[in-house]
């Protein structure tokens, strides 16, 4: 690589970074009311849901709060909560669940059903969306350490006493970790979108309980 490529490639380099992170997350997403400057999502930044957001059905009682010490409940929970089980088969186990319990038993254990359901998909969400800031926080010191190694490899490119060598490994090293970083950002977009498929999940699971109730 010639030390005209060399230069052409970095000076593209910083460009592409310029135009990939000079935007703050901030500009990029609609406000967030929690101030959070490492949310990189279009989605609007919601920490938690509300139970009424996703419950359509009559007041849960205080005695669903005790979901987890429902061996069968919990179970169930954690399996249809999987995003890899296609919907239609978490409502078949959801009225299956249903059908199995008695008149006596019925509509306190699909409340627990529900409030669980609810607990412990808006924790995975907000366990998910916790990952994202993670994610933002680590493509911003990659993205600044791309900028001064770029710069670096510029002043390299300016003198003439620089090794070759040394020059090529490092614009070569440059190209690696700008690619990297692109793969990075582009793969946040996917990311992106897991907190709303769970919320969609959720409402879906929920609401298939309020026709099951008896009361």
């Amino acid at each position: 690589m010639t030390r005209l490529q060399s230069f052409t490639l970095t000076s593209a380099i910083a460009c592409i970074l310029l135009g990939a992170i000079a935007i703050p997350a901030s500009a990029q997403a609609p406000a967030d009311d929690s101030g959070n400057e490492f949310w990189p999502c279009i989605q609007r930044r919601v920490p938690e849901l509300s139970l009424p957001q996703i419950w359509n059905g009559p007041e849960l009682p205080a005695s669903a709060s005790d979901w987890s010490q429902d061996r069968q409940v919990s179970d169930l929970i954690k399996e249809i909560a999987q995003r890899r089980i296609p919907l239609e088969e978490a409502e078949a186990k959801i009225r299956d669940f249903a059908e199995s319990l008695s008149q006596e038993e019925h509509d306190e254990r699909l409340f627990k059903l529900a409030r669980g359901l609810f607990e412990y998909m808006d924790r995975e969400r907000s366990d998910v969306m916790a990952g994202i800031e993670r994610y933002t926080r680590k493509q911003i010191a990659l993205a600044d350490n791309v900028r001064k190694e770029s710069a670096a490899v510029d002043a390299l490119l300016r003198d003439p006493q620089a090794n070759q060598a040394e020059v090529t490994r490092r614009s070569d090293a440059l190209t690696f970790e700008t690619r990297v970083f692109h793969e990075r950002t582009q793969s946040l977009t996917y990311v992106c979108e897991v907190p709303t498929l769970i919320e969609q999940r959720l409402y879906r699971l929920s609401n298939v309980i309020v026709p099951l109730l008896s009361s």
